[in-house]
C-alpha cells in the first residue's frame, strides 16, 4: 500500500514568537489536486513553505510518502507567487526552466542535452516554446507564471506545489493551467494549490484543504467543500460565504 503523498503531524510555525500555523495535522493520498483555501492571513503559503522546507518549523515533522522531506526533496517541484520573483533579473524563459534540472544534476555539472530537452518538453507543454530565448522581464504576467510551470515541469517531480498560480493572469492562462493540473493528476501526480477563488473550488479540486491558522477540514472536496466548514474558516464573512454557498448550489443543486 503507497502511503500518502504528504504527512503533516503536529506542525506549529511562528514568526517572531506568533503562531501562524498551529497543531496541523493532515494526510493527503497520491494523485489528488488538493486546493488550499482560507482568508487572507491564515497561513495558506506558510503551509506550503513548511512542506518544503523553507520555514523553521517550532513543533512537528512533514513527511513525503512516508519519508523525511530531506530524503525525498527530489520528488518536489514548486512554482512560488509570482510577485517574490525578482523579473528583472537578466536571464532567458529557456534559462529559467533548466532550472527546474539542477537537482538531478548535482554540484558542478552543468546542463546537457537530457536536461535542455526536458526543459523543452516543458515550454512546450505550457504552449511557450517560440518565447525560449525571450528574456523573462519582455513577457507578461500570463507568460511568466507559464514559464515557471514549464520549470517545475523540468524537475519531473511526483508533488508539485503552486501558490497562488492563477493571480494575476488571464483567462486563457488560467484555463492553461487547470488543463495542466488535470493532466498532472492523470499520470498519478498529487499537486497543491493555493486558492482563493471559492466559486471554482469545486470544479478545479477534488480535494480541499480548509484553514485559518489551524485545520479546519481535509478532505474529498465533495464531503469538505461544505457551507458549514467554510463558515467555520471564514468566521461568518457574509460576500465570500454567499459566494461558496453560490458555488455548493451549483454544485448540488439538491443542497
Amino acid at each position: 500500500m503507497c502511503p500518502p503523498a504528504l504527512e503533516i503531524h503536529d506542525v506549529t510555525v511562528a514568526y517572531h514568537r506568533k503562531p501562524v500555523l498551529w497543531d496541523i495535522d493532515l494526510e493527503v493520498p497520491e494523485g489528488k489536486l488538493v486546493g488550499i483555501v482560507g482568508p487572507n492571513g491564515a497561513g495558506k503559503t506558510t503551509l506550503i513553505k513548511a512542506a518544503l522546507g523553507l520555514v523553521p518549523l517550532a513543533s512537528g515533522k512533514v513527511e513525503i510518502y512516508g519519508k523525511s522531506l530531506k530524503q525525498q526533496r527530489n520528488l518536489i517541484g514548486y512554482v512560488p507567487q509570482r510577485e517574490s520573483v525578482d523579473w528583472d533579473f537578466p536571464v532567458t524563459a529557456l534559462d529559467v526552466v533548466l532550472m527546474g534540472t539542477y537537482g538531478q544534476l548535482g554540484w558542478f555539472r552543468r546542463p546537457g542535452k537530457i536536461q535542455r530537452q526536458a526543459a523543452h518538453a516543458g515550454l512546450e507543454q505550457v504552449g511557450m516554446s517560440k518565447y525560449a530565448n525571450r528574456q523573462i522581464r519582455q513577457l507578461s504576467g500570463g507568460q511568466q507564471q507559464r514559464i515557471f510551470l514549464a520549470r517545475a515541469l523540468a524537475q519531473d517531480a511526483r508533488i508539485y506545489f503552486m501558490d497562488e498560480p492563477f493571480a494575476g493572469v488571464d483567462a486563457a492562462t488560467e484555463a492553461a493551467i487547470v488543463t495542466l493540473m488535470q493532466s498532472l493528476r492523470s499520470t498519478g501526480k498529487t499537486v497543491f494549490v493555493v486558492h482563493h477563488d471559492l466559486q471554482t473550488v469545486a470544479e478545479y479540486f477534488d480535494y480541499v484543504i480548509l484553514l485559518n491558522m489551524r485545520l479546519i477540514a481535509c478532505g474529498p472536496t465533495e464531503a469538505t467543500f461544505s457551507t458549514e466548514n467554510l463558515q467555520a474558516t471564514y468566521g461568518g464573512r457574509l460576500t465570500i460565504l454567499d459566494e461558496a454557498a453560490e458555488a455548493i448550489r451549483q454544485r448540488d443543486p439538491l443542497r
